[in-house]
Parts: C-alpha cells; structure tokens; sequence
C-alpha cells in the first residue's frame, strides 16, 4: 500500500505536465493510436486510467461513457476537460486492479499509455476482462518492448530510473498475457521499431 501511496503521489504530481509529455510522445511516436483506439468503441465504454481526459473528445456519439482514473490531481483536471466539452460521462477515482464495477457491465473496454504504470497490469488485465461482457471488446494502446535490441538494451537502462521514480515500465507487453486472461486478439499493429503497439482483443464467451 505504501508503494501505491507513493506513485499516486508522483502522478499527482506530473498531472500539470502530463498534457506536455503526452502531446510530444503522440507526435513523434504514437501517431494516431488514441483516434485508432476510441473510434473502435461502441455502447457501454469504459476507460481504465482516463488520466487528464485525453481521450474524451474521440469517442464516438452514441457511446456511453464511464472512466476512471487512481490520481486525483489528474482527475481532477479530467473533470475540468469534461466540463469544456460539456461530455455527459461518468468520471471516478478507483483503481484499475479493483474496478467498482458488476461483472459483465461494459460493451467496450479501453485503455491507452496506462499499462506501462499501474503497479499490476495483469491483475488489471483481468479486471478489465470481468467488467467486459461475453464477446466485448478490449482496445489497448501502449509503448511497448521493442523490437531492436540496441533500444530495448536503453529502454533497460530508462527502467532503473523510471520504474522506482514513477512505477513506469518501458520493457511489458500486455499482449502476451491476453490469451491467458480469456482474450483473442482480433486486430494488431505494431510500429516505430515495435515501441509502439495498439490492438483490439474479444473477450471469449
């Protein structure tokens, strides 16, 4: 519990920044991963980590949102985003590895550059696939391992700093543990020297 105190409160910390970064990071290495993910979604939508509300504009009408997000600085300023855009969505503090949600509530699930720091992503994997119901939809967007060796050697080395820092891991790949979470993968590209992966995965009925 002390480890997650402290990175919530490195989160807390960055939110004023973390529009910065991630507009930088869309720009030159993520290109169109958020439009590629949102616009996949469909009926009842959750996103696991909202952060500052990035995403919010891209989805598509008809969608009904919920989200959540476990730093209240940066939900707080998703909040605010929300508001700007007058988007009807349910925003709330909660962590990604215990989702306030029944079984079965969520046509889509989705989850962008959030996976690579919450502490346990596979137990958010799994709760991300509880919520879901038979046959919805996972969309996942994430820095990944890469493919050439010279960067994963520096994504290694980012790692020492990165990971006690902030809890941000450079070297996962979600991909691999969605087979055993009970998802196919239906859909998949991977980019910028494999640093990059985005896809959609079926919860199987």
């Amino acid at each position: 519990m002390e480890r997650s105190e402290k990175l919530r409160r490195y989160w807390d910390k960055s939110a004023s920044s973390y529009d910065g970064v991630m507009a930088r990071f869309d720009r030159y290495l993520a290109g169109d991963s958020r439009q590629w993910v949102c616009t996949r979604a469909t009926g009842e939508v959750l996103e696991v980590a909202v952060g500052t509300g990035l995403n919010l504009p891209l989805y598509p009408e008809g969608t009904h949102l919920s989200a959540v997000e476990w730093s209240p600085g940066m939900l707080a300023l998703a909040q605010r985003r929300r508001a700007e855009l007058g988007i009807e969505a349910d925003l709330r503090e909660a962590d990604a590895r215990e989702l306030p949600f029944a079984d079965g509530t969520f046509d889509t699930v989705v989850c962008t550059f959030s996976l690579c720091a919450i502490p346990d992503h596979e137990r958010a994997i799994a709760e991300m696939h509880r919520v879901l119901r038979p046959g919805g939809l996972l969309l996942l967007a994430d820095h990944v391992v890469s493919t050439a060796w010279p960067v994963r050697l520096l994504q290694r080395v980012a790692e020492l700093v990165t990971v006690p820092m902030g809890g941000e891991h450079f070297r996962r790949r979600p991909s691999r543990h969605l087979a055993g979470a009970g998802f196919e993968v239906i859909e998949s590209e991977r980019f910028r020297l494999g640093l990059v992966e985005r896809l959609a995965a079926r919860k199987r009925s």
